[in-house]
């Protein structure tokens, strides 16, 4: 369980496919860019909102498996060495929940169709896949690339989120531009209520 606050930034160091059928469909490398204080392998991290097992861990640089799904339904098998990746560690007991209920259980792919600066903010609008649509209400949450964001507006099959400038500062969206990807997750609250 996560909480789309994002930590820090990784550096993707490599993703590498595997076709023989004998390991994962790929492995991803990234540097954590700093030392991952108490992570073992085993435990769970959110890259971009993609709930992901450390398989190996040397210095700020970990391993990560991905399964044929992981690469289907999310952003990551598009990554490429030198990619920026948003880092969230899992919840511990007793921690303080600051965004909301995020799983890490990526639902699809949402496509940035226009980024606007203002005055003290950046206004993001981003195409819904269509089976989600119902899921995403203004006023409500949602987790893009794992980041914990408010919906101000939502169209047909359309919304848009406000970005203060230290969520633009300290997450991958500052290298991003309309027509890019992004992992989406819907409120799982929602999803309970609707389903």
């Amino acid at each position: 369980m996560f909480t789309g606050i994002i930590e820090n930034t990784g550096l993707v160091k490599s993703i590498t496919t595997d076709t023989s059928g004998r390991g994962a469909a790929a492995k991803l490398v990234v540097d954590l860019q700093k030392k991952p204080r108490g992570l073992k392998e085993g435990q769970s991290v959110a890259l971009n909102g993609v709930c992901l097992t450390a398989i190996s861990i040397d210095g700020s640089e970990c391993t990560f498996e991905l399964v044929e799904e992981t690469i289907k339904k999310t952003s990551l098998g598009g990554l490429k060495a030198g990619g920026i990746v948003n880092v969230e560690r899992s919840l511990k007991v007793g921690d303080r929940l600051e965004g909301h209920f995020v799983l890490g259980h990526v639902d699809g792919k949402a496509t940035i169709t226009k980024m606007q600066k203002k005055p003290g903010e950046v206004r993001m609008w981003f195409r819904i896949p269509k089976r989600l649509a119902k899921y995403v209400v203004k006023k409500g949450s949602v987790a893009l690339d794992g980041i914990s964001l408010t919906i101000v507006s939502v169209g047909d099959r359309t919304a848009s989120v406000s970005l203060i400038p230290h969520t633009v500062q300290v997450t991958n969206l500052s290298a991003k531009k309309a027509g890019d990807k992004l992992n989406i997750e819907t409120d799982v609250l929602g999803k309970y209520v609707l389903d």
